[in-house]
């Protein structure tokens, strides 16, 4: 298999040790100890996250835990401001970056209030009146002025976990048995996006959800979340939904609906959900990695063979994107299209 470079892994005899949670939990992937051992152990151990759950947890991962409590303290201050000063950022139908809150797309019954904004910036997509064409535009980030040091911290932040978000690309390929810069290429002029969530208090929790249950579009989804909680996969074993408890300085990932693709269903992109509380607001940060604007997602081929045939239609990445975000504005006949609309029938 090789080796792979983890030397990203800084003063880790440094750092606090964390307690690995019970088995039956999410998995969580120590990175610490896979930096003294063999690369064969973390790249099984992420082969066998992914297959069983679609989803675990990694520590101790090198990431500066100063640069994640200046994050959480900078997004708290953003929207802790009045909603007349982050409508100031609002997204629109021409530009998907910036604020935006539950009231203002169709999804109505999610808890939240958003700030998303690029990591390349600014960047190339197709434009969302002529997808069946090849016509571009050029979307930028809206930066709010307050809090001051808000968009350094988010950039400075978000390519910190991009790097991290890279490392375990490399190792997914490896543990798919390919090599481990085998997906580097579909992420020249990347499309990746960082969100900040924030999800208030709910008088009536029972009523709605944080985020109601979806699959990630992306190829790999690295999310931190704060000790409050919410965060519910559905477990493939049972279909029960599993609460996915914080670990402090951790980062969830998952895979997204691209890596299921790319693997030909041997990685599964789980549904996951948030549920929110009366009592306590909370923060969520999460980055997808997106590949870019004109890559076409097909299983690879070097995955395929006879007693496994392709299962999907190649899509292009660009135009499948800028679909799913004309679908949160305009009212569609159709359901938003989805993975499962690309499988192939067999006989």
């Amino acid at each position: 298999m090789g080796d792979l470079d983890l030397s990203f892994i800084q003063d880790l005899e440094n750092r606090p040790h964390v307690k690995v949670i019970e088995p039956e939990e999410v998995p969580v992937i120590d990175f610490f100890t896979s930096s003294h051992g063999d690369t064969k152990e973390i790249v099984s151990e992420i082969g066998n996250a992914c297959r069983k759950w679609g989803f675990f947890q990694v520590i101790n991962h090198g990431v500066p835990l100063e640069l994640s409590k200046r994050m959480a303290k900078m997004a708290k201050e953003f929207f802790d401001q009045p909603i007349e000063e982050k409508k100031k950022v609002k997204r629109d139908e021409g530009n998907s970056m910036g604020y935006h809150d539950s009231e203002h797309t169709k999804n109505v019954r999610d808890w939240k209030e958003v700030f998303d904004f690029s990591l390349e910036d600014p960047r190339l997509v197709p434009a969302m009146d002529n997808l069946d064409d090849q016509e571009l535009r050029t979307i930028s980030n809206r930066w709010p002025q307050y809090p001051n040091e808000f968009r350094k911290a988010c950039q400075e932040y978000s390519r910190e976990v991009e790097k991290l978000g890279y490392r375990l690309l490399k190792l997914v390929s490896l543990s798919l048995g390919l090599p481990a810069n085998r997906l580097n290429g579909f992420f020249i002029d990347q499309t990746s996006l960082c969100r900040i969530n924030h999800y208030p208090p709910c008088p009536n929790p029972n009523l709605a959800l944080g985020v109601g249950r979806h699959k990630d579009f992306s190829a790999l989804t690295v999310l931190a979340q704060d000790d409050v909680g919410g965060l519910e996969i559905r477990r493939k074993s049972d279909g029960e939904w599993i609460p996915v408890k914080p670990i402090p300085d951790a980062f969830i990932v998952n895979v997204g609906d691209i890596i299921q693709v790319w693997s030909n269903d041997t990685y599964e992109s789980v549904e996951h959900r948030v549920v929110v509380n009366t009592e306590k607001e909370r923060f969520s940060i999460p980055v997808l990695l997106l590949p870019a604007h004109h890559v076409n997602i097909e299983p690879l081929e070097e995955l395929l063979n006879e007693q496994n045939p392709s299962k999907y239609q190649r899509y292009n990445w660009g135009k499948f994107y800028a679909s799913r975000i004309r679908g949160d504005y305009k009212k569609r006949d159709v359901e938003n299209i989805q993975i499962h609309h690309l499988k192939k029938q067999h006989p």
